[in-house]
């Protein structure tokens, strides 16, 4: 019979290993789920075989995740046995999507597997940061604490993204709206004066002159500009998808006046708030740190945190490596630094957090009062510069015809 070598996670969440005999791979299967062991690698004879993960058709989002969490916490305090709590979440829950998974989970679960490695069996649904706290949760038997902080975290980090999405919707609109109406008028206005002003014979002045020499560049180019626009967008895309690439997009994203100022502020924001919600939950330092900068969502950040960690694992404390970054503000590596040195960290951590979350906020709105008015300004010149350009041959020749 083939011979097995496993590794998995019990009941109570420890790490196990093992050499086990069976038929086939059902077979094992059914054995390791006897003896209560979710499995996460599987060798038959030098050859690794792939554990099939739950496939998920459909979309699950931050504010179901956070309500779904909430009312957890809340049947969970009441006094309800896990699996029911699953069951009557599962058959509650509108998203299809989410139903299918509380209902895996709540499987997973009845037949001997801890809360937090089910779970994990959904790893784009259920981050390390979620799966990691309901596993201190379970182990500390604060599982109720524990989705309360988290159901506050995800809130929190669902306001941060909508900050995100307030800054930078309003001008990428606008521009693109500016660019379309550009775009529309060289391609199928312009050509119409440049007919009428051919039949005149009239001089055109420099202004006209341009604007007649981007219509006709638009208009024989017109299919390749759109797909080099297209091109382009699909390359920036595929660019920020390598290590590299991220890394230098979010380098300049940083670097970027005003907007860059807002940019770390959110990332100061979301780093002490997960931190801080981790080492309130029990997770270890360096674990914490690690989880941390997967989820920062800026490839700097990331690196900054990831340097920091190995500093901590050396032996240094925290404040020093968070200096040397030159990432984060001297206040926020100061304010760090007392609560370290006070035993407060988690606390120091989430009042950082919620300072910056209200600096945020007010950024925002100082950004969108700013903003307004410039690319009102923005589109008035450019859109009525090319109008007025238009127009001016036909003021020469009415003064011409008046005198």
């Amino acid at each position: 019979m083939p011979q097995y070598e496993f590794r998995g996670t019990s009941r109570t969440g420890e790490q196990v290993s093992g050499t086990r005999v069976a038929p086939s791979r059902e077979a094992l299967d059914a054995l390791l789920r006897r003896d209560q062991i979710t499995p996460t690698r599987i060798v038959e004879k030098g050859r690794e075989i792939a554990i099939p993960r739950p496939k998920v058709v459909g979309r699950v989002s931050a504010k179901e995740l956070a309500i779904f969490t909430r009312q957890f916490s809340v049947m969970i305090d009441a006094g309800l046995p896990l699996v029911q709590c699953l069951e009557i979440l599962a058959t509650q829950q509108e998203n299809k999507a989410f139903a299918k998974v509380l209902a895996g989970v709540r499987s997973l679960v009845e037949s001997g597997s801890t809360l937090a490695n089910a779970l994990r069996q959904y790893p784009k649904i259920f981050d390390d940061l979620y799966t990691n706290m309901v596993e201190a949760g379970e182990t500390g038997g604060i599982l109720d604490t524990i989705l309360q902080r988290l159901s506050g975290y995800i809130e929190k980090a669902v306001k941060l993204k909508r900050a995100v999405i307030s800054a930078l919707i309003y001008p990428v609109a606008v521009l693109a709206i500016a660019g379309g109406v550009i775009f529309l008028l060289l391609w199928k206005v312009v050509p119409i004066f440049g007919t009428l002003f051919a039949g005149l014979g009239v001089k055109l002045p420099l202004p006209t002159r341009i604007v007649m020499a981007l219509s006709e560049g638009v208009g024989t180019f017109a299919l390749p500009l759109i797909v080099l626009m297209g091109a382009g967008g699909y390359g920036l895309t595929w660019y920020y998808g390598t290590p590299n690439g991220r890394m230098i997009i979010d380098r300049i994203t940083l670097n970027i006046p005003i907007l860059g100022a807002l940019l770390r502020k959110i990332a100061v924001a979301r780093f002490t708030r997960t931190l801080g919600t981790l080492i309130t939950s029990g997770v270890a330092m360096l674990e914490a740190m690690e989880i941390t900068a997967r989820t920062s969502g800026n490839a700097v950040v990331e690196k900054a945190i990831l340097e920091v960690r190995k500093a901590i694992e050396g032996g240094r404390t925290i404040v020093d490596p968070l200096r040397e970054t030159g990432v984060f503000p001297n206040m926020v590596v100061k304010m760090i630094g007392v609560g370290e040195q006070t035993g407060a960290l988690d606390a120091m951590l989430q009042k950082i957090a919620d300072f910056y979350e209200d600096e945020v906020d007010a950024a925002v709105g100082d950004l969108l009062t700013l903003m307004e008015p410039l690319m009102i300004l923005f589109l008035g010149v450019v859109v009525g510069g090319v109008v007025i350009s238009m127009y001016l041959p036909l003021f020469e020749l009415v003064g011409k015809l008046a005198g």
